[in-house]
């Protein structure tokens, strides 16, 4: 009965980001306004995390199992992306090596941070 409780509020979050969505003019997805109520819920204590936790992992836990079906779509769509495979590398590559760069220089100012602290 606890989970039915704990979906019941995540569930109520995603209504309110439904209606946020519909009400604001915003090009925000309702899923991200939804996301947003709830952190705010829980920074401002409205929701104890405790109050949520256990579906939270159950839903982060099936998480991947969500995206299956938009990668069975993109196998049907795999002519139409062949034709575009050289913007799309051209779009991914670079973009992937920055983030890889960015995550290595994160890494060694919080290397060169233990040391000045030594």
């Amino acid at each position: 009965m606890k989970y039915l409780f704990q979906f019941g509020r995540i569930l109520a979050f995603c209504l309110a980001g439904e209606f946020l969505h519909t009400l604001l003019p915003l090009p925000i997805p309702a899923s991200v306004y939804g996301l947003a109520l709830l952190l705010a819920a829980l920074v401002t204590g409205l929701v104890r995390l405790d109050q949520v936790r256990e579906a939270a992992l159950f839903l982060t836990g099936i998480f991947p199992l969500l995206f299956v079906p938009a990668a069975a779509g993109v196998m049907d769509l795999l002519p139409k992306i062949s034709a575009m495979l050289l913007p799309i590398l051209l779009a991914v590559g670079p973009v992937t090596v920055l983030v890889m760069a960015g995550r290595v220089t994160q890494a060694l100012a919080r290397k060169g941070g233990n040391r000045d602290a030594e």
